[in-house]
């Protein structure tokens, strides 16, 4: 590279001020020094982004940061934490100082929006790809898993299924958003909302909880596999969003809600009588939570889905291709 590695660091990734909760060195030094306050655990999550392959080459430098920080941030948001600080290494073909400016700023506002530090990271040269590790504080003993949902639990969504996978349907067809309904789509694929508050909120409610990245029937076995149950889905109560359904027909919208992947939603199982509270919770966040299935005694179909009480079978549902016109 033309501009040395602290350069870059020095001039992109060495600005951000405050949020330094619980750190006592950061950037500049061979690690960061930090510590956990008392009576918590430190949960750490790290994910990494490649073009082509998990992000597309035309994503923008500014949509880019963002996802990549917010995906990481659900990870979090999963088991209940509060975010706290990341690192950053980035692979970068050449040095785009345009680029770097944009992306830089853009993760500064992000991590500034939830109140997160970063704390150190590398940069080197090679194809596109970012990886972050997060962190952050779950109190001692009650961070959220996948293996505690219990026969009985009624089982929950966040938020929208199946508008992400819409969106990038949408911009791998070759087509621009051409009005509100295409530009919430296109908006949900590049700009996920970890659902933080939610996650912190869950901690002493929730048997069980996953963020949706894979979909949500993988994501649901995840937490059916772990758990050793299986599940009853009702299809009619899947939270589809007024984009969604004025853009793609019905039984599409249903195949992206229930495999598409990449909401960044949580999924929870609660105890039957805990629903009341998670209505509280729902209306105090401002974030819609939606009852679409309870978890019942492992058999041979980890998910049974019904329709108006009627059993549906998947495969019809999931059996075409879901980047045809619509």
């Amino acid at each position: 590279m033309s501009t040395g590695e602290f350069d870059l660091i020095g001039r992109y990734f060495s600005i951000q001020k405050g949020n330094q909760h619980f750190v006592d060195f950061s950037i500049g030094d061979d690690c960061a020094i930090t510590h956990i306050p008392e009576g918590y655990q430190l949960a750490i999550t790290t994910d990494t982004m490649v073009e082509g392959t998990h992000f597309l080459s035309s994503i923008s430098p500014q949509d880019l940061a963002y996802k990549a920080i917010a995906t990481n941030l659900s990870d979090l948001a999963a088991m209940g934490a509060k975010p706290a600080w990341i690192s950053l290494a980035l692979t970068l073909p050449e040095v785009d100082e345009n680029w770097l400016s944009q992306f830089s700023q853009s993760l500064f506002d992000t991590l500034n929006q939830y109140d997160v530090t970063l704390i150190g990271g590398d940069t080197t040269k090679g194809p596109l790809s970012i990886t972050i590790t997060a962190q952050g504080f779950v109190p001692k003993g009650k961070a959220l898993f996948r293996h505690n949902a219990k026969v009985g639990d009624v089982i929950y969504v966040s938020g929208t299924l199946g508008d992400s996978a819409a969106g990038l349907n949408w911009i791998l067809q070759g087509k621009s958003a051409v009005d509100f309904d295409t530009e919430f789509l296109v908006k949900r694929h590049f700009h996920p909302t970890p659902r933080v508050e939610l996650g912190q909120a869950l901690v002493n409610v929730a048997h069980s909880c996953i963020d949706i990245s894979d979909g949500f029937v993988a994501d649901l076995g995840h937490i059916l596999t772990r758990s050793q149950c299986s599940a009853e889905i009702e299809l009619s109560t899947l939270p589809l969003s007024t984009p969604l359904k004025k853009t793609y027909r019905l039984e599409k919208t249903e195949a992206f809600a229930l495999s598409g992947g990449e909401d960044y939603e949580l999924c929870f199982t609660v105890p039957a009588n805990k629903k009341a509270e998670i209505e509280k919770l729902s209306q105090s966040l401002n974030i819609p939570c939606t009852c679409i299935g309870k978890i019942v005694q492992q058999n041979n179909n980890p998910i049974t889905f019904f329709k108006d009480g009627r059993i549906i079978n998947y495969q019809a549902l999931s059996g075409f291709d879901h980047f045809k016109d619509k």
